[in-house]
């Protein structure tokens, strides 16, 4: 582990003196350059993203842990337990580790169900319909309904208007918030902008949708202009759009009022289904002061959520909450299971509402917008640390995520799990990243920056393209 910058004795140019990380990529598995993947699905535009070398991690083969069969005197020796003993040591040691230096991805490390190991003797299985039981009895639906009543009361949604069910992760909420829509619309165009998820277009291609990408603002929320453009080109086929509610890489929020406004004016009026993929930011920004409301007293058809992010579940899973109308298109009767099922999965991870219903309910409303307010703080803290020390950074209005420019070192990228786009990398400020841990970061950045620059000799690249001329701050923008 390189040791701590707080002492600030330790010279990052010189890595003579840094005990080096564990080696968890191969410089050798650094492609050539690829031309952009093209994910528009059928009929969509051409890829915009330039060509760029992209930093593969290790073959995990080369540091996997190796099953082997038992010896016959093993459960005399107690060799074998001794080893997986050490194994697993080992193991949750890099993982301290490296949740000390997670900043890039939007995963809240701040939790403690301490109380909850009781029940993990248990194989916990919601298979079907959540509202619906099944001939299996070890389920966990009675958590689950509860969890599910928060979001709809959250959403404002009746409960005899809603259905949905806890998802294995936020991908499968957006591919069966899509699903829905092209289900209602058959011969709809899914539409999203440049900036969603990748699990969108991996949709389109699961479902052979015809699906166009529309132009993003430089913030990174979508470009309601374009996205006229483009319905006009379709206007006698039906509109399936996913909407953001903050976007993966900029945490950038669709601009809702606006999407509706532009279908309704366009005469796709009752032509339409909105998915909302709200992974992070949807179950913050109902706690964001003047932010805009998303909720179902609007035209949309589905809202989606991470569980793992800002709720801070220990394993991944997600909330789906779509309209009851929509669902009959999905539903089919499933003797084997004396229950019906509109879910993706079929089984379903029985535990993960014990451990939602667990956070909401010792957190709350309150809890969740103290949460909120904390983590916009910090984004600004880091922001305004950065651009003071002339590194550009953008922070959109209701996001926690703080865009700034790229590491010159793959090997600090790894160490601070930063996730990168081109120029660009990006921290998502959650509760469990707090000051003194941006104040470890940023020292070890500005030592190595000069570094990387040579004190101001060499410069810095130009991130206007992504951020915008005014927050770029290289040669060329600096004021």
């Amino acid at each position: 582990m390189v040791g701590s910058v707080g002492n600030g004795l330790m010279d990052l140019c010189d890595k003579g003196k840094v005990e080096p990380l564990p080696k968890e990529f191969d410089p050798t598995d650094i492609v050539e350059p690829v031309p952009a993947l093209d994910l528009e699905g059928v009929g969509g535009e051409e890829g915009s993203a330039k060509n760029r070398e992209i930093v593969l991690g290790r073959n995990v083969h080369t540091m996997c842990f190796t099953i082997k069969e038992p010896e016959v005197d093993d459960e005399v020796t107690g060799e074998r337990e001794a080893y997986m003993a050490s194994v697993l040591a080992r193991y949750r040691r890099s993982l301290v580790e490296r949740t000390k230096h997670h900043l890039g991805y939007p995963y809240n490390l701040d939790f403690d169900y301490g109380a909850l190991a009781q029940l993990q003797h248990f194989s916990i299985n919601n298979l079907g319909d959540p509202f619906i039981e099944s001939n299996y009895g070890v389920h966990s639906r009675q958590f689950e309904v509860g969890v599910l009543d928060w979001f709809a009361r959250l959403w404002e949604l009746e409960k005899n208007e809603y259905w949905g069910y806890i998802t294995n992760c936020g991908t499968e909420g957006n591919l069966h918030g899509i699903l829905v829509g092209r289900e209602v619309f058959p011969d709809g165009i899914l539409y999203a902008s440049k900036e969603s998820h990748y699990s969108v277009f991996k949709a389109a291609r699961m479902y052979r949708m015809e699906c166009v990408k529309v132009d993003t603002l430089i913030s990174g929320e979508i470009d309601c202009i374009d996205f006229k453009a483009k319905l006009l080109q379709n206007k006698e086929r039906p509109a399936v759009i996913n909407v953001n509610i903050g976007t993966t890489v900029k945490g950038a929020v669709d601009d809702l009022d606006m999407v509706i406004q532009t279908l309704e004016e366009n005469g796709f009026k009752g032509r339409f289904y909105i998915h909302c993929d709200g992974a992070l930011f949807g179950l913050m920004m109902p706690f964001v002061k003047r932010a805009p409301k998303v909720t179902f007293k609007k035209p949309i058809g589905s809202v989606s959520v991470s569980g793992h992010k800002f709720v801070g579940c220990p394993m991944p899973c997600g909330v789906q909450i779509t309209r009851l109308k929509h669902i009959n298109v999905l539903s089919s009767n499933v003797e084997y299971l004396a229950s019906r099922d509109a879910t993706i999965m079929g089984s379903r991870n029985g535990h993960a509402p014990i451990f939602l219903w667990y956070t909401l309910n010792r957190k709350g409303y309150r809890g969740f917008q103290k949460e909120v307010q904390k983590c916009l703080r910090n984004a600004h803290y880091l922001k305004d640390r950065l651009k003071e020390a002339g590194i550009g950074a953008m922070l959109n209005e209701l996001s926690s995520t703080v865009v700034f420019e790229r590491p010159k070192d793959d090997e600090f990228v790894r160490r601070w799990q930063l996730a990168c786009e081109g120029n660009i990398a990006h921290i998502v400020v959650m509760p469990n990243v707090n000051i003194d841990k941006l104040d470890s970061f940023l020292e070890e950045l500005f030592q190595k920056r000069s570094c990387w620059y040579q004190d101001g000799k060499m410069p810095p690249p130009c991130i206007a393209a992504d951020i915008g001329q005014e927050k770029c701050f290289c040669v060329l923008h600096k004021k």
